[in-house]
This record gives structure tokens, C-alpha cells and sequence, in this order.
């Protein structure tokens, strides 16, 4: 059976530990996690992870099942492609000598991105977009030469006016 990318947005208590033990919870079933997003929610007791892991679907059931047996996990939604906006940030640095800098910004214009620092012989590029758009950015920059990068993980939100949190969910008693 093969394996295929998940998205998992897991509604968590904003406590120390919980990012442990979640991701312990995949790495003890031997999944590699390949991109990990942690940040508030509107709600200030609340963060939300986005994980993605490529997995079957059975095994993907199993975690999910586990993960809503750990005491600061409030809510649990895979997101479908479709159905929901994903994103990733990514910031490169670029060579960029007289030479070959107006190439370099034809092509952040082209992707729109922005160029965010400027240095005699490199620059710095911001550029958010799906994972897909990102990569083509970087194949089209890498003949300049790629000094320096970092991609954030991926973050995603379901489409449309429904929220995974509605009201601020209960939060569990610590018992």
C-alpha cells in the first residue's frame, strides 16, 4: 500500500509538553513528521499544530485515535487539499552581483515575492505559497546560487466561514 500526505490541524491546551508528546506519539509508531506548525489560536489557552506526515490510512486512524487520548489534545481535523488553504514561508538568500541581480528580481516579481534584505552581492527573498510553488521558486533561483534558506512548516486553515474552534472549545480538567 502506498503512503500518502496527510494534513492534520490537532487543536491543542497551550501548556509546556504537549509538543513532546505528540510528536513522541509518531515517532513511536516510526512516522516521520515532515513539516510541524505551532502557533496561538484566536483563542490565548489554545495553539494549533499543523502536521504533515505521509502514512497510510490505517495506520494514520491508529495515531489519530492516540492522539485523542492525550489529555491536552482538544480537537483533531485532517484537512483535505481541497478544502482547505495551505501555506508555507520561505526565506532565501541569493547571490546577486550586478551581473545577475535584475535576473534575480525579475524573478521574485514573477513569483510574487518580495525582496526583504539587499546586500552588495545577495539578497533576501520572502516568498509564501503551497509547497509546489515554493520548490519552483527555488529551482528557478538555485543557477544564481542559493547562499542560505528556511522554509517554515506548512499551516492551513478549512475553507469557508466554519472554524475548528466555533466558541472557545472546554477545556479538559486536569484530573
Amino acid at each position: 500500500m502506498a503512503q500518502t500526505r496527510h494534513t492534520l490541524s490537532v487543536l491543542v491546551e497551550d501548556k509546556p509538553g504537549v509538543l513532546a508528546r505528540v510528536a513522541a506519539l509518531f515517532s513511536r509508531r516510526g512516522f516521520n513528521i515532515e513539516s510541524l506548525a505551532v502557533g496561538p489560536t484566536e483563542h490565548p489557552s489554545i495553539s494549533r499544530m499543523t502536521i504533515v506526515v505521509a502514512v497510510d490510512d490505517l495506520p494514520l486512524e491508529q495515531v489519530t485515535k492516540q492522539l485523542n487520548k492525550l489529555v491536552n489534545v482538544l480537537k483533531i481535523v485532517e484537512l483535505d487539499r481541497a478544502a482547505s488553504v495551505q501555506r508555507e514561508l520561505l526565506l532565501v538568500k541569493v547571490k546577486a552581483d550586478l551581473a545577475t541581480r535584475s535576473h534575480v528580481l525579475e524573478t521574485v516579481q514573477l513569483f510574487r515575492a518580495k525582496v526583504v534584505d539587499v546586500a552588495p552581492d545577495a539578497v533576501t527573498i520572502e516568498a509564501t505559497g503551497t509547497v509546489e510553488k515554493l520548490a519552483a521558486l527555488l529551482r528557478v533561483l538555485e543557477p544564481f546560487g542559493i547562499r542560505e534558506m528556511v522554509q517554515s512548516g506548512m499551516v492551513a486553515v478549512g475553507r469557508g466561514s466554519r472554524s475548528m474552534t466555533g466558541a472557545e472549545p472546554r477545556l479538559r480538567s486536569a484530573s
